[in-house]
């Protein structure tokens, strides 16, 4: 994937550079283990100073009607240079963060967004645009939509704004990327800076052993004795779902739900007032660009058509969703008085006695289906079941590719003509200095130039339970379903077959409709025929038994409306929050929090809770008004996969039909058109309520 450049020459300060500087040797793939902290800067500024100087020459040539090929084609690889060179930082800054590397990546964000409001302010740059989406009938479908979603882009970059509110909307935006970088490292440094060590085996009875060897291995991590408890998820939640020992769990759950507050353990790390500036600055953009609040700027790029109709949409499922979620949790409650001596179930026993309940509803536990999910396994079946559905080849890659961690693996896919189409990295076990979640993010996308066609390249990071000893790593159910889920976003950025970077792949999808492909991948997670291909017992290799295939399945919308509950609960206030135009008010995140667990929440959480300090998502993420989206989504997903429920999961009429009509599409047409393309009408909600056991109704 040779990077090409427009024009003939490279300046012989770009040459020497390119030499010398890892970042700027683009030939390929990134060279992880040659990038240091202090190659960082000096490439981001060549690239800038460079990229500036180009532009402005080119704008400057009154002689030259502007054109896509004259302007937006070699823009484009300009821009495609910058995210090639950049990507790689951003990647280990979330994978491999130290401290030298955070310094540098932070100190290059005010640069970025600089030079990302610079262009989008461009006047100059935007008269050319408007010149050439104009020209309509030299253009195909592809470069109108393009052009279309980058004049969207000029008008909430402020391009309308006067030269005062300008200078004002750059340093908003410059501030307010660094607050989103100090919010991240906050919750990473809060995680991290957490543990406790347990010296005596009796305080962690009913840990299965998958969780204490893991425990143990953290501890000898650290060279300490005994168990280590972390706020990583994994350990987390082991504690949580087995622990018998009570204040175990309470302190865990105190320390999980403080993170980056004012209860947390380092005021350093406090995010509450990082919160209030975020939310204050995202009010004063809203304001320059003439909305009423953050809300509204955010759903110009989105699916839906208003607040109203999030909001309305949110509540529907509250209303159809809380009367199952309260009998849910008074079940939980009484089970926990009756059987556990428990007669004032709190957060922190929610986990622990549901996951009692179902060992006596069920005769199951999460905990018996690990042995069939080694992770070799799971991903082997993972790729035979795309290789069915989209007829490719998905293996691991030959090239002599530089890794960042010893657990990340490459592979390449091939289309049905055996022509590679895309590369991709896999990192899925937790480990200390790497952020929290599950993402899928890329080094570079499609891209038709002029010489050849630039391979698309995903990074694709779980957080799952990692190898202990030298046992293999064994993901319970829920992890096999967040692989599924990221492996979807990947397959959306990798399987396209539009050649425009900026509607490639999901690039300029509307963010509701983005987790789409995810949520779809989720489902294939309860199919016998596919947990056949992804399971098989680490050490006799014996598929999952009927038996308890059947209770898996009995099993799978137990406690499914509290899920919903607290899922409508995080989009509720999120969404709230950014319609509030004083939310940035002392006391009114707490405010608005309250009023949503009010409305929806069927679980009391007690007054230390401090979630929204590490509310990711929304104040480090891309989904600030945005949350509401998987669910919005998971309406898309369910009605999709109903599609092959009631034609046949692996008819290949209809997996052919949702790689071209979705998957290799794009953002080249609105997602609304792509799915009617596939679905052959709009969505109903009537599959994710029956998918999320809240209908009666199945398919005939």
């Amino acid at each position: 994937m040779k990077k090409s450049h427009s024009g003939a020459n490279e300046s012989a300060t770009q040459a020497a550079a390119v030499s010398t500087n890892p970042l700027l040797q683009q030939d390929d793939l990134p060279l992880f283990a040659q990038i240091k902290p202090e190659h960082v800067v000096p490439a981001l500024e060549q690239v800038l100073v460079e990229n500036r100087s180009w532009l402005a020459e080119r704008l400057q040539q009154t002689d030259l009607t502007p054109s896509w090929d004259n302007l937006l084609y070699p823009l484009d690889e300009k821009n495609n240079w910058m995210e090639r060179m950049w990507s790689p930082v951003s990647h280990m800054n979330a994978v491999v963060n130290t401290g030298a590397m955070r310094d540098a990546y932070n100190g290059c964000l005010p640069k970025l967004s600089e030079y990302q409001t610079e262009i989008g302010q461009n006047s100059q740059l935007y008269q050319a645009v408007k010149h050439i989406s104009q020209q309509s009938e030299n253009l195909n479908a592809g470069q109108r939509k393009a052009l279309e979603n980058s004049l969207l882009s000029f008008q909430l970059s402020g391009i309308g704004l006067s030269a005062v509110d300008k200078t004002r909307f750059r340093e908003i935006s410059q501030e307010l990327a660094q607050l989103s970088a100090r919010f991240s490292d906050n919750v990473l440094d809060a995680n991290n800076g957490w543990f406790k060590q347990i010296s005596a085996k009796e305080h962690l009875s009913g840990l299965p052993d998958s969780a204490l060897g893991m425990a143990q291995q953290a501890a000898e991590q650290r060279e300490l004795d005994g168990w280590v408890i972390t706020l990583d998820f994994p350990s987390y939640l082991s504690v949580m779902q087995y622990a018998d020992n009570r204040e175990l769990r309470a302190e865990v759950y105190r320390a999980y739900t403080t993170r980056a507050s004012d209860l947390g353990a380092d005021p350093a790390q406090d995010n509450s007032q990082v919160m209030r500036d975020i939310l204050r600055l995202r009010q004063e953009k809203a304001e320059l660009l003439g909305y009423a609040n953050y809300a509204e700027v955010s759903l110009a790029r989105k699916m839906a058509e208003d607040t109203t109709q999030v909001i309305s949409f949110l509540r529907d499922l509250a209303v159809k969703s809380k009367p199952v979620a309260e009998r849910e949790f008074a079940e939980v409650s009484a089970f926990a008085a009756e059987h556990l001596a428990i007669d004032d179930t709190q957060p922190w026993d929610v986990t622990y006695v549901s996951e009692k309940m179902r060992q006596s509803l069920f005769d199951f536990s999460a905990e018996d289906l690990k042995p069939y999910f080694p992770v070799d396994q799971v991903i082997e079946g993972l790729f035979q079941l795309v290789s069915r559905l989209y007829k490719v080849t998905i293996e691991p890659s030959d090239k002599t590719v530089e890794l960042w961690h010893p657990d990340v693996k490459f592979f390449r896919i091939l289309d049905r003509t055996g022509t590679l189409c895309a590369e991709f990295y896999l990192d899925l076990y937790a480990r200390q200095h790497k952020r929290g979640g599950a993402w899928m993010s890329d080094y570079c996308g499609r891209f038709q130039q002029r010489h050849q066609l630039q391979t698309p390249v995903a990074f694709m990071t779980c957080n799952g339970s990692p190898p202990v000893g030298d046992q293999p790593a064994l993901f319970t159910h829920d992890e096999v379903v967040t692989l599924f889920h990221e492996f979807g976003h990947g397959l959306h950025h990798m399987l396209t077959r539009v050649d425009y970077p900026d509607i490639a792949g999901i690039s300029g999808v509307e963010w509701d409709a983005v987790e789409l492909p995810s949520q779809f991948m989720e489902n294939w997670c309860w199919e016998r025929e596919v947990l056949d291909l992804i399971g098989g017992h680490w050490q006799t290799g014996e598929p999952l038994p009927q038996a308890l295939f059947e209770k898996m399945q009995a099993a799978r919308h137990f406690q499914s409306a509290m899920g919903m509950v607290r899922q409508l609960e995080f989009a509720l206030f999120d969404m709230h929050l950014h319609i509030d135009p004083q939310a940035a008010s002392i006391g009114r995140l707490e405010h608005i929090m309250q009023a949503v667990r009010d409305e929806v929440a069927v679980i009391k959480a007690p007054d230390f809770n401090r979630m929204m300090h590490s509310f990711s998502h929304i104040f480090a993420g891309g989904y600030a008004a945005g949350y509401y989206s998987y669910k919005w989504a998971e309406v898309l997903s369910a009605d999709v996969y109903a599609r092959f429920e009631e034609e046949g999961l692996f008819n290949e009429q209809v997996g052919e039909s949702f790689l071209t009509e979705v998957l290799q599409v794009g953002s080249s047409r609105p997602a609304m058109d792509s799915f009617v393309a596939f679905r052959g009408r709009k969505p109903k909600i009537d599959a994710l309520l029956r998918h999320s056991g809240l209908a009666e109704a199945e398919i005939t």
